[in-house]
Parts: C-alpha cells; sequence; structure tokens
C-alpha cells in the first residue's frame, strides 16, 4: 500500500512523493485535527460575540436602572415639596380660621354689648 502527498515540487512535471501509511495517518489526522480546531475557533468567536453582546445587554439594563433610580428619586424630591406646599396651605388656612373665629367672637360680644347698652338705655 502506497500513498502519496500533494504536489511539492512545481516543475514542468508534477513531482509525487511517496509516503508510508502509517506517516499519511498521522497527516491526515493532523489535517482533521486542524480542521476541527477551526470549527472550534469559529464556535469559540461565536461565543464570544454572544458573551459581548450579553454584556451589552448588561450594561444597558443598568444604565435603565440608574435612569429609574434618578426618576424615582426626583418623584420623591416632587412629593417633598407637595407635603411642603401642603404643610404651608395648612398652616395659612388655620390661621385664617383662628382670625375669623377671633372676628366672629368679637361681632358677638359687641352684639351682646349692643343689646345690653340698648336695654339699658331704654329702661332708664
Amino acid at each position: 500500500m502506497k500513498s502519496s502527498s500533494q504536489t511539492v515540487i512545481k516543475t514542468n512535471i508534477d513531482t509525487i512523493v511517496p509516503i508510508k501509511v502509517p506517516i499519511a495517518k498521522l497527516v491526515i489526522k493532523d489535517l482533521i485535527a486542524g480542521d476541527g480546531a477551526k470549527v472550534e475557533i469559529m464556535d469559540l468567536n461565536k461565543m464570544i460575540g454572544m458573551k459581548d453582546q450579553q454584556i451589552s445587554l448588561f450594561k444597558d439594563k443598568d444604565s435603565l436602572k440608574s435612569k429609574q433610580i434618578t426618576n424615582l428619586e426626583f418623584i420623591i424630591v416632587k412629593k417633598d415639596e407637595q407635603f411642603s406646599l401642603e404643610r404651608q396651605k395648612s398652616e395659612s388656612l388655620l390661621k385664617e380660621l383662628k382670625g375669623q373665629r377671633r372676628k366672629t367672637f368679637l361681632y358677638k360680644l359687641g352684639t351682646y354689648v349692643g343689646i345690653v347698652a340698648t336695654s339699658a338705655l331704654l329702661l332708664k
């Protein structure tokens, strides 16, 4: 059994170099292993690309979380401002109510004093 390899030297006549079967088997194994390595490299490159895409998605997710946190902090600040304004409005209305009660009391007092004074004048 004889095997031949690829063309070694290009001359006017192609030269065939005979090699022994065990060496030919080793050459075939090396060629197959090399093709397998190429396929493995392509698979690893695909996997690296997928991991890069996954990292990009995680970065996007983190940036969206940061934006969400910023928005929630803004909402909290606005709610605090709203609460403060409501407190001021409540205090203002309370002062106004106290003033109105005072006026009502004075009107009632004036009315009673007027009734008593009028009654006193009419009885004389």
